[in-house]
């Protein structure tokens, strides 16, 4: 019933564009307000109609039971300009789940800051509240609207072994759990999926503070935050995960001119859940089981192409048994056929390093790779259809080609 009514809202907007028509040319006035000179309020969103059809397991940090997934959702966003110096913003979602499942629908308060322009002039600017993280430049257009595929780049959602609620006290457990080791029954091999982490988390909407700024040609942003970069979602809120082991993350960017744009960024934090403590040895705290990562990331703009680039070093700091490492990264490529057609390709690669188990060095994860090719169409300046194919090799579950599909459709207001 749900399906059927979203596919009859995108054919009655279809029918619209058909007839020269579009009907949300005139709500962007309507959404906003100003009260008085000084104060001034937005609203704006996405309204999100996603259909998959997926390999058994799911991939990723896709929370899905069977081949076929429908998953419906509404992004809201509030913008508020208090004068020259203070900004504040929300985000409230109505979904499945943060990442696609078949969960029931539910309303969630994904965001929601206050920035103050110090100095006036862009260079010192402090945040306060439940953001994104200022790590690389995926974040910069993760949405539906801007960017040019339905799933997250490989480093934002392959899970591996670590996991957030129990540490591993030996190498060998830590291969079980990264199924380096095959063997294990089906419903425990998908039980287990959901308590791994990737090196990232999606955005990373953690809450904590954060002081950004322009300088010439550079820009700078640090935060210390309440979750690893790795934290997932339901760990973001404040009243979740406490700051006995807070998140410092930063970086640093340059903008040599207008088609280039390079960064550089750090992170260190505990991955661990505040109920993993009593299964922590003795010897240990929360706070030595630490990620880790070093990341650098490259933007290009000419005409009607786009890339974009990121890497991630991730270390992630594993008492008694070591530091498990691995390095991801993918390559992207957009470009502009007409000016409502365009295609966008990428290449993604997840590696992982050894650990030390009964005197020999066992690879602790399976490397992975995927490529993404999604094409674009926007029927008018609110609406496009967005196409994915995508076909992997490896991952924690199996060493085996897979492919799944993805379609979605975006109304923007």
């Amino acid at each position: 019933m749900k399906t059927a009514v979203a596919i009859g809202i995108v054919l009655t907007l279809l029918a619209a564009v058909a007839r020269g028509e579009d009907p949300l040319d005139r709500v962007d006035d309507a959404l906003t307000w100003s009260l008085g000179p000084s104060v001034r309020a937005h609203v704006s969103g996405t309204a999100d109609a996603e259909g998959y059809a997926l390999p058994d397991p799911a991939p990723g940090v896709i929370d899905a039971v069977g081949s076929l997934l429908f998953n419906p959702r509404v992004t809201t966003f509030l913008d508020v300009q208090l004068g020259q110096s203070v900004y504040a913003f929300a985000q409230v979602r109505i979904d499945r789940g943060f990442d696609p499942s078949n969960d029931p629908l539910r309303a969630r308060l994904d965001e929601y800051a206050v920035r103050w322009a110090i100095d006036g002039r862009g260079r010192i600017n402090l945040q306060v509240g439940k953001f994104a993280t200022v790590v690389g430049n995926w974040t910069e257009r993760h949405g539906s609207w801007t960017d040019p595929f339905i799933t997250a780049p490989l480093p934002y959602e392959n899970l591996t072994g670590v996991w957030d609620t129990e540490p591993p006290h030996s190498a060998g457990q830590l291969l079980v759990w990264s199924h380096v080791r095959p063997g294990l029954p089906a419903a425990v091999t998908e039980d287990e999926k959901y308590r791994r982490l990737p090196i990232l988390w999606g955005p990373d909407y953690a809450t904590g503070a954060a002081v950004a700024g322009d300088i010439g040609q550079f820009n700078y942003a640090f935060e210390v935050k309440n979750a690893s970069l790795s934290s997932r979602p339901e760990t973001w809120s404040p009243e979740t995960t406490h700051w006995e082991y807070p998140t410092v993350s930063g970086r640093i960017g340059w903008r040599p001119d207008e088609s280039w744009g390079i960064g550089w960024s750090a992170s260190s934090g505990s991955f661990l859940r505040p109920e993993a403590d009593p299964l922590i040895p003795a010897a240990y705290r929360r706070g030595d089981y630490r990620e880790e990562v070093l990341a650098q990331d490259v933007s290009f703009a000419w005409h009607h192409v786009q890339l974009w680039a990121e890497v991630f070093a991730a270390r992630f700091t594993v008492p008694p048994v070591g530091d498990a490492d691995s390095v991801a990264y993918y390559l992207e490529a957009k470009y502009k056929f007409t000016p409502q057609f365009f295609a966008a390709v990428r290449w993604n690669q997840q590696l992982f390093g050894t650990v030390p188990n009964r005197g020999i060095d066992v690879r602790w994860g399976q490397d992975t790779w995927r490529w993404d090719v999604a094409p674009t169409y926007r029927f008018t300046p609110h609406l496009q259809l967005k196409l994915q194919y995508s076909l992997q090799r490896g991952n924690t579950d199996n060493d085996r080609l897979t492919h799944f599909f993805a379609t979605q459709a975006t109304l923007r207001f």
